[in-house]
């Protein structure tokens, strides 16, 4: 294993010295590029291709945050943002995995580990090839007191699902809100996969069926053989599954369960579509979108497929792609703005 490769994107003279001593003298990490915009930073990543990217927002012509904004839809790269205080929301939403305040005087940066940060944002595969432990470093937001008790999250996935799902489901915690689930499988092996994914996490995970309650710390994964709707009753939503045609090519449809969800629960959601082949999910997360949720699109690099997450990108439905190995985090971070 090499040196984890960095782009370091800095807009003044003296910030950029400042990082580059810091970062310079850890034996681990190796600055591939150097960039004091965001237009030869653009350049430099299709360049060099750097692993993770330490970007200041403080940039002339266009900011860190907005370079941010517009990169990560095409091209995702794990970054750390170094910005005012006030700018650390901003920098989560344009996909940054860490954040380091710092004002106008650079000298606390040497008390900031950005050696290690920048390690840990490089994500479990660099470290533990490294033998190391894989420690998050940003401190997610809990989805609890601040979560609305009507947020729910709808996934839908299909080639290359059922890990990618499983990974998901594990970095879920007790505490997540309701989730309502399609991966295109048989009658049958519907059963079976909600089994598994029970024994390897904390959350509960069954087969839904018709009047189960959608409630926090559970999973219900549509039936292979029936198309699963959210409804709601007496103000709590519970799940329809029922035969019908195929909708989008598949029953049970990612497409019927999010535009259910689009319908019962609005700005209350959020959608996260996956691996797969095809077009299903795609229209449905756009209807979640323009209904006020939250929606997350797998990204290229990390998809088996890239299909259904890309079709979704093209006609507007995603507001983040995010690698697999960062969406339970995104999920969590985005419940404390539900």
């Amino acid at each position: 294993m090499g040196k984890l490769k960095v782009l370091l994107v800095a807009g003044t003279l003296d910030m950029s010295k400042c990082l580059g001593k810091i970062l310079g003298a850890d034996a681990e990490l190796e600055i591939v590029a150097e960039a004091n915009n965001a237009y030869t930073a653009r350049d430099k990543i299709i360049e060099c291709n750097p692993e993770v990217m330490l970007l200041c927002h403080d940039l002339p012509k266009m900011s860190g945050i907005m370079f941010l904004r517009k990169l990560m839809p095409q091209r995702a790269v794990r970054t750390i943002v170094i910005a005012e205080e006030k700018y650390e929301d901003a920098a989560y939403d344009a996909g940054a995995l860490d954040f380091i305040a710092c004002g106008s005087d650079s000298s606390s940066l040497a008390e900031q580990n950005i050696c290690k940060r920048l390690k840990n944002v490089a994500g479990p595969d660099w470290i533990n090839a490294k033998q190391r432990i894989y420690q998050p470093v940003s401190q997610l937001p809990k989805s609890s007191a601040k979560v609305n008790a009507n947020t729910i999250i709808a996934m839908g996935a299909s080639t290359g699902g059922t890990e990618a799902m499983a990974k998901v489901i594990r970095g879920m915690k007790k505490d997540i809100p309701g989730v309502v689930m399609v991966q295109h499988m048989p009658e049958g092996f519907t059963q079976m996969y909600a089994q598994r994914l029970d024994h390897e996490g904390e959350v509960n995970v069954k087969e839904a069926k018709t009047g189960d309650v959608v409630k926090a710390g559970q999973v219900l994964l549509a039936p292979g053989d029936k198309q699963m709707r959210v409804v709601k009753v007496n103000g709590v939503y519970q799940v329809e599954c029922r035969y019908g045609p195929k909708v989008s090519g598949h029953c049970p449809s990612v497409d019927v369960l999010f535009e259910s969800v689009a319908k019962v629960a609005g700005k209350d959601a959020i959608g996260v579509l996956m691996t797969g082949m095809g077009s299903d999910g795609a229209k449905g997360l756009l209807e979640m979108r323009r209904a006020g949720a939250r929606t997350i699109g797998q990204d290229e690099e990390s998809c088996v497929v890239y299909g259904m997450p890309r079709v979704a990108y093209e006609i507007g439905a995603v507001n983040w792609q995010v690698p697999l190995d960062q969406i339970a985090q995104k999920i969590y971070y985005l419940l404390d703005k539900v």
